[in-house]
């Protein structure tokens, strides 16, 4: 017997009552309960702390049990050519080829993006894009882009392709078109055959507003206004519907012999100016109108620290920019251009100037060496791309930038006497289908800077580059005149003298890049791959070179002895045998396979190119003999008591007619800065 009934009963026995309802074991239970809860919250609350308490509850629920939605993909698509609420460019490489942004590349792609999706730029689309080494970088929100690549040659041809634009902008809303010229000189016959295409593209625009478009009906469907620049932004035309102003307006262009040209502040000037147009109205909830801006230059601009300034208001603006320019030089900054001078009173003859048209990356991505004979910078050959600025303004703002160049379909090696009037020198030209995977990286400072530190190959290449550009190498002297023995000694040495200020040069490219040796088989990138192969291979062969040349100068110095006794020349020419010890010989091999991977991983680049041009240049030296007759002794003047030598019989009255008939010479003046 428990407690609690001993107590019950002797409850029941003194009591004299009997049992009720309530005089069972019940209440005893209450009791006892409630005295233990209140017993097991005092300890607990002498043991934990408040806090510690509310912090340990949790809500445990059973997860509901998730339905996947149906996300099959179709087998067949079906791109529509009309573009709604979107911005982007059809085509990169050709009216018959899209650029794809996905891994594989299509035939055909049609990428586009919301305008709208500008609205707020902390809400923006990610790129559909692979970056080349996603480990190293933080994918930065940034929009779906325009397209680089797009070639012609000729701007006529390029307009005819933004005749589709247009009509692409005034389908979705009424649309503002500004037109922007380049006032440099070299444009002045450029400018009037494009006016006379321009005039083919509103008559164009009007046979299908005649046909009954519907984008046609609205009022004014679309508007124009030319502005220019220079060393100052200039407003033409107002905008206006009417196609003569317009014609009239392009006559006015003003020519700018200063030589500066400040193109992304003319960009920004003209997007600012007609912000106005893309406001939301509130009755609609859409812009007034589009605003695209169609930019004409051939050169890359002077004013890049306002680039990013630009890219800010387009994008903000929600405005597309096309260029029609130039093919940028590879890895190169200026171009020669032919100049002929526009007035016939002055001499016709070419002449040649440089122009600032690239390069066409943000830093330089290929070193700047000579090779043996020739020098590569006087051969400038096409990157495959517009200058790095102007190409990213289209590329940020969904728009297109054309490459134009009027020899580009020129099959071969293009030589300077076959280069088009006012057009640049560009040796080569490569297929865009081919090019177009060798991109370069069209991102913020911050962003592209990222990239190179994410991989051991891509600084050392950057850094070597910028170290080579600063220090110019010269062409090593190969030619030795020996009229005397200390003569030539003494040119042999003057020649070691200055191989001694080249061969530090090269040795200090060499080992920046040897530091990226061991990334270079984690880079995936195309453009990077060949850009480091092409540095270290030609780096090394020209390493070889200058020793093995220090070595043939000491040779020369210890005694040559010539076959021919009247040999009075030696020269130094190109040899497949290295005569500079084993350690040099392995150099030369190590050179010879980085450039044979360029040359058979890329092929149809300029890489290629330049990695076979170096390859069949040898990386040794011999001697060659030579005998240089010596020039013939001057001629006797006449005496003076000699007697003219008889002159034809010829009267002078024709003597005078046929003076007549010799027309001066045109006066020449040197072309202006462009």
């Amino acid at each position: 017997m428990n407690l609690m009934q001993t107590v019950r009963r002797w409850w029941q026995v003194n009591s004299g009552q009997q049992e009720t309802p309530f005089d069972g074991e019940a209440p005893f239970w209450v009791a006892s309960l409630l005295f233990h809860l209140g017993l097991m919250c005092a300890l607990t609350f002498l043991v934990l702390p408040p806090n510690q308490i509310l912090r340990d509850l949790q809500l445990v629920t059973e997860p509901e049990e998730e339905v996947d939605d149906d996300l099959s993909i179709a087998e067949e698509f079906h791109f529509s050519d009309e573009l709604k609420d979107e911005i982007g460019a059809q085509s990169e490489n050709g009216q018959d080829m899209a650029l794809s942004r996905d891994i594989s590349v299509a035939n055909d792609s049609v990428i586009t993006m919301p305008l709208e999706s500008f609205e707020n730029e902390n809400a923006e689309f990610m790129q559909n894009d692979v970056y080349n080494d996603p480990k190293s970088f933080e994918f930065e929100n940034v929009p779906v882009k325009g397209f680089v690549g797009e070639t012609a040659t000729g701007a006529a041809g390029a307009i005819d392709r933004l005749t589709q634009e247009i009509l692409l902008q005034v389908q979705e809303r009424k649309t503002l078109l500004v037109w922007v010229f380049d006032q440099s000189a070299s444009l002045i016959e450029q400018r009037e055959a494009i006016r006379e295409r321009i005039a083919r593209v509103y008559e164009e625009l009007g046979v299908i507003e005649a046909s009954g478009e519907e984008a046609f009906k609205r009022d004014q469907p679309l508007l124009t206004s030319v502005y220019s620049f220079g060393n100052q932004v200039v407003p033409i035309l107002d905008p206006t519907d009417s196609v003569s102003e317009v014609n009239e307006a392009i006559q006015k262009v003003q020519r700018d012999d200063t030589g500066v040209e400040r193109v992304f502040t003319a960009i920004s000037t003209v997007v600012n100016r007609f912000a106005g147009y893309r406001k939301i109205r509130s009755t609609t909830k859409q812009p007034e109108r589009n605003v695209m801006v169609v930019l004409i230059t051939d050169e890359a601009g002077d004013d890049v620290d306002k680039l990013d300034e630009a890219i800010k208001i387009c994008r903000a603006k929600r405005v597309p920019v096309y260029v029609i320019g130039v093919p940028a030089p590879f890895g190169r900054k200026e171009t020669p251009v032919k100049w002929v001078d526009p007035d016939p009173k002055y001499d016709q003859s070419p002449q040649w100037t440089t122009v600032n048209q690239g390069p066409e990356s943000l830093m330089p991505e290929r070193i700047k060496l000579h090779f043996a004979g020739e020098s590569e910078d006087s051969i400038p050959v096409d990157s495959g791309f517009g200058p790095y600025g102007l190409t990213r303004v289209c590329y940020e703002t969904g728009g297109i930038y054309f490459a134009v160049h009027p020899n580009r379909d020129f099959n071969g090696r293009l030589k300077r006497r076959q280069v088009d009037a006012y057009s640049a020198h560009l040796a080569h030209f490569f297929d865009q289908k081919v090019m177009r995977k060798y991109k370069p990286d069209y991102t913020s400072t911050d962003v592209y800077w990222s990239l190179i530190r994410s991989n051991d190959a891509r600084m050392a290449l950057v850094e070597a580059a910028q170290r080579s550009w600063v220090s110019q190498m010269k062409e090593p002297q190969v030619r030795f005149e020996k009229e005397d023995e200390a003569s030539f000694v003494t040119a042999i040495n003057i020649a070691q003298r200055a191989s001694a200020v080249l061969s530090p040069q090269v040795s200090h490219v060499y080992e920046i890049l040897k530091k990226g040796e061991g990334d270079r088989p984690e880079e995936v990138s195309p453009r990077w791959q060949a850009g480091f192969d092409l540095a270290m291979g030609r780096v090394l062969a020209v390493k070889v070179r200058t020793d093995a040349y220090n070595v043939m100068l000491a040779k020369a110095k210890s005694g040559l002895k010539p076959k021919n006794p009247k040999t009075n020349v030696w020269n130094l020419e190109p040899s497949d045998e290295v005569n500079a010890g084993s350690r040099m010989t392995k150099f030369a091999d190590k050179a010879r396979v980085y450039l044979q991977r360029v040359v058979d991983e890329h092929a149809g680049t300029p890489w290629a190119l330049m990695a076979q041009r170096e390859l069949d240049t040898p990386i040794g030296w011999k001697w060659v003999e030579e005998f240089d007759p010596p020039p013939p002794p001057p001629m006797r003047r006449a005496a003076a008591n000699n007697p003219d030598p008889p002159r034809p019989n010829i009267p002078r009255a024709a003597q005078n007619e046929k003076a007549k008939m010799l027309a001066r010479p045109k006066a020449k003046r040197p072309p202006p800065k462009l």
